[in-house]
Parts: structure tokens; C-alpha cells; sequence
């Protein structure tokens, strides 16, 4: 199967790089190639498009404003050279958030999560049918307290995840993946919904696109988690402070013993 998909950038030289490796993944087919947020919202009324891969900082139209102005958006990619726009990004739920300069390694990973999500999309609709459950609905979450378990529903069917076999979420746009020590899920809940849910004891969402499981995380580097799984979780500024103090706390041991 090939997915149609969108290119939007001002800057021609960034465009053609988009262009050229969109040519080396053979399930994306480019249907529609936009020089503004404006050209590119009329291409998305006469084109059906699945992807859109898009810059943020555009005449006219940004691509941020062009992504709020659809109703029934397709799945967004941003590639920008302006990191400060990462917040507001994924608030609106895009599957990922790529800064410029762009490497076809960085591509082809933002790629795949696109083709991910819609193949995921398209599998939670055969089974769920006219009956899927709205996303409040896709989870429950018990207190800590009072037991160590959830339960998320999944196109096989609910499935009960230990807490302590958590090792990191990330989000996928509307859904999220939960992988825990012998296993990955798919719910349809996004990392918003599922960090207000989570137990903050057990749980802190390190980035945009993370959340981890606190007790499997093992080393703290200047941007990045490690995970008992030898799992690489990336961290962002902001978090580091607070992942060391939840982590680390007073069990550091000092050279003098007290």
C-alpha cells in the first residue's frame, strides 16, 4: 500500500531535500508539492492526503495555523528550523517534530511513526467497527495505592499491564505505545490523557514524546534517559532537574560517608 503525501516549505533547497528522501521510501507517494501554508491548504481540499510533511515558520499561512485550520487533519510531520515551536506542536497531537538540519536517518524514523500511526488507525478500526470506545474510555487506571495494575483496551481485546513492568511510553499523535519488559501496546489515548491518569509516584513525562517509568531508569546523561532495557528515552532541559531529583534524591553516596 502507498500513502499519499503532502511537502509544504518556503525554502526550495529544504523542499528538494524532503523530495529526494521521500524518493528512497517506496510506500510514500508525493501527491502534492506547496512553497506556503496557503498553497498547501487548498491542495489538501482537492487531494485526499494521508501524511503532510510540513515547515512551521511559512508566508501567509504557518504551518501550525494550517494544522489547527483542518477539521479532519491528516497526520502531520513538522520539520522546522525553529525548536521553539515543539510545545505548541505537539499540543496538537502531530506524530513527530523534526529540527532542520534534516538527515534522511532523522526522516526515515519520522516517516515510519507516520506509517506506524496509520497502519495502527486502520487496524483499531476493523476491529472496533461502528463500536470503538471513545478515548476516556480506552483505559483504566486504579490508585497505587490501592492496587499495581491497569488495563487498556487493545484490538485483541483489554489487556492488564503491571506497573512496575512500565518501562516508557511514547506518544504516537492520538494513540500511545506502552512498552513494558516483555511486551509493546497500542491504546488509543494520547501521552496528555495518559500522564494526568498515571500515578505520579511511578511515572514522569521526561519529553514531549516520553513518558518513563521511574524505577527502570538507571543513568541520567545531559539529554537523555537510560532504561534498564539498555532503552535510550531522550530528555529534554526542562525535565532533568526534576528526573534527578525523583530519581536520585538522597541516595547519592559521597566521598565522606555522611
Amino acid at each position: 500500500m502507498k500513502y499519499r503525501c503532502l511537502v509544504a516549505d518556503d525554502n526550495l533547497i529544504d523542499r528538494d531535500l524532503i523530495l529526494q528522501h521521500l524518493k528512497k521510501i517506496g510506500s510514500i507517494e508525493v501527491v502534492a508539492i506547496c512553497s506556503d501554508g496557503h498553497e498547501a491548504a487548498i491542495a489538501l481540499e482537492q487531494h485526499q492526503i494521508d501524511i503532510v510533511f510540513s515547515d512551521i515558520d511559512m508566508p501567509d499561512l504557518s504551518g501550525i495555523g494550517l494544522r489547527k485550520g483542518l477539521r479532519n487533519p491528516p497526520v502531520f510531520v513538522f520539520i522546522t528550523s525553529h525548536f521553539e515551536y515543539a510545545v505548541e506542536s505537539f499540543n496538537l497531537d502531530i506524530v513527530d517534530f523534526v529540527v532542520k538540519p534534516l538527515t534522511f536517518e532523522r526522516f526515515y524514523k519520522a516517516a515510519n511513526k507516520a506509517i506506524e500511526y496509520l497502519e495502527l488507525k486502520d487496524a483499531v478500526g476493523k476491529a472496533n467497527g461502528s463500536s470503538m470506545l471513545k478515548p476516556e474510555d480506552e483505559i483504566r487506571i486504579r490508585e497505587a495505592n490501592s492496587s499495581d495494575y491497569f488495563f487498556i483496551k487493545e484490538t485483541q481485546g483489554i489487556t492488564k499491564i503491571r506497573y512496575s513492568e512500565v518501562l516508557y511510553i511514547e506518544s504516537l499523535g492520538d494513540y500511545s505505545k506502552i512498552f513494558s519488559v516483555d511486551n509493546m501496546h497500542v491504546t488509543l489515548i494520547n501521552l496528555k490523557n495518559l500522564e494526568k491518569q498515571l500515578p505520579d509516584a511511578l511515572f514522569m513525562r521526561i519529553h514531549k514524546q516520553f513518558i518513563v517509568g521511574l524505577e527502570h531508569v538507571v543513568t541520567i546523561t545531559a539529554n537523555e534517559a537510560h532504561l534498564s532495557n539498555k532503552q535510550i528515552v531522550p530528555l529534554s532541559a526542562v525535565s532533568r532537574q526534576e528526573l534527578i531529583d525523583r530519581v536520585v534524591n538522597d541516595r547519592v553516596l559521597s566521598r565522606s560517608g555522611e
